[in-house]
């Protein structure tokens, strides 16, 4: 019978709004503003008692959360934005402490989860090899041992003696996992940082956790966006919602019932603030019933956009991109004026899709740089009346292609 690796008791997380965290979780914090504001503070402290409501500015990130993970093991562990995915794996890292409750972890403990996590940037990527086997407790030369096929593995070799500050994103997600999966942790912790990285490269991070699991009895957590990774790899899943495990156990049924709970959407509207530009996107109801897609986004900026331009791409219920599209390279007639603001459209031609919910993620900017991203920001269904001699490939964005049209108004 397999050995308890994690086991997680009354964990719960609490944050302070607007306020450090460091600063509200310390006693000298908590001395310091009541020093700064007694008398609001006894006001607040009696409403709190009077009503036996909780302080408005306490934020629990996660809430009385319990679950084991056996060695070898790989769970899943999805939810929606917000729902406390991250908070966890930071506090099984031992990045965050948790506020209370308890952690038992048996195993030495790898984490990839954000782009760079571990890395020092002044330091070159073989540098930063050493560095982090060093931190694992691994000799120089079990290190060795391992270089060439991290080197191998991650495709940085041109950059090994290069500091990784200089390095992309995707170059750190390479040389990140790669690290992370060959110096021989008990426990590889993995957040959505993957999406980060091309197609071909997701595939071979899914089959290294994989193999690690199976072949070497190792455990992997694992938090994606991406069902169909979750699905393929995952035996076992958590739901989370709220900061709290709203569903524990077979994967597939823990994934229906996620998919489930999506609310159809078909237009988002956003208040103005200094990092938005978007103020409305639309899909018509009318083209979805006709087959194809029609979108609109309506921006507005404090400043002239010399070519604003929108993408979009369509996600499947298993959170695989299966189409996108945006004027730079889908359109060579899109010419549109400089503006502050105006509303942009695209349309279709019809679409081979299967029947199911689809999701829609935007982004708006200009002919050089993106300015803002939604992800997930609608939720469709799509009917299919049409039968197909050839199922649609549903793995890479653009395998089906259609014709879109863009313009400006």
């Amino acid at each position: 019978m397999s050995k308890t690796v994690i086991n997680v008791e009354n964990l719960s997380k609490r944050y302070r709004l607007g306020l450090k965290e460091k600063q509200a979780e310390t006693l000298v914090g908590q001395i310091g503003n009541l020093i700064k504001s007694p008398w609001q503070n006894l006001k607040r402290l009696r409403d709190m008692s009077r009503f036996r409501v909780e302080d408005e500015s306490v934020f629990w990130a996660l809430k009385d959360i319990n679950f084991e993970v056996k060695e070898g093991e790989v769970l899943g562990i999805i939810g929606k934005n917000g729902a406390g995915k991250s908070t966890l794996l930071k506090i099984l890292s031992q990045i965050t402490d948790p506020t209370s409750g308890k952690i038992e972890i048996h195993g030495r403990v790898a984490s990839l989860l954000e782009v760079g996590t571990g890395f020092h940037p002044e330091l070159s990527g073989r540098e930063n090899i050493y560095m982090n086997g060093t931190i694992l407790g691994m000799t120089r030369r079990e290190i060795n041992t391992k270089l060439d096929e991290i080197i191998d593995f991650s495709g940085v070799e041109k950059f090994l003696d290069t500091p990784v500050k200089f390095y992309s994103s995707g170059m750190k997600v390479r040389l990140g996992f790669s690290v992370a999966a060959h110096l021989e942790p008990e426990i590889l912790i993995i957040d959505e940082v993957l999406a980060v990285g091309d197609f071909e490269f997701q595939k071979k991070c899914l089959g290294k956790m994989d193999n690690i699991s199976k072949s070497q009895g190792r455990t992997v957590l694992f938090v994606s966006h991406q069902m169909d990774a979750v699905r393929s790899l995952c035996t076992r899943s958590l739901l989370l919602k709220e900061g709290k495990i709203m569903y524990s156990g077979n994967t597939a049924s823990i994934i229906d019932n996620y998919l489930g709970s999506y609310e159809l959407s078909l237009e988002r509207s956003f208040l103005p603030s200094m990092n938005s530009y978007i103020r409305n996107i639309k899909l018509n109801s009318e083209a979805l019933r006709n087959a194809t897609l029609s979108l609109e986004v309506h921006f507005e900026s404090s400043i002239v956009i010399n070519f604003p331009v929108v993408g979009f791409v369509i996600y499947n219920q298993v959170g695989t991109p299966v189409f996108g599209s945006n004027p730079r390279f889908h359109n060579t007639n899109y010419s549109p004026l400089s503006s502050k603001s105006g509303m942009i459209s695209a349309l279709s031609e019809p679409l081979k899709l299967h029947s199911g919910i689809y999701k829609l993620s935007v982004w708006f900017g200009d002919g050089m740089s993106d300015f803002e991203f939604h992800e997930h920001v609608l939720n469709f269904e799509y009917v299919s009346n049409r039968s197909y001699t050839q199922k649609p490939n549903p793995l890479t964005i653009g395998a089906m292609d259609p014709v879109v049209v863009w313009n400006f108004n």
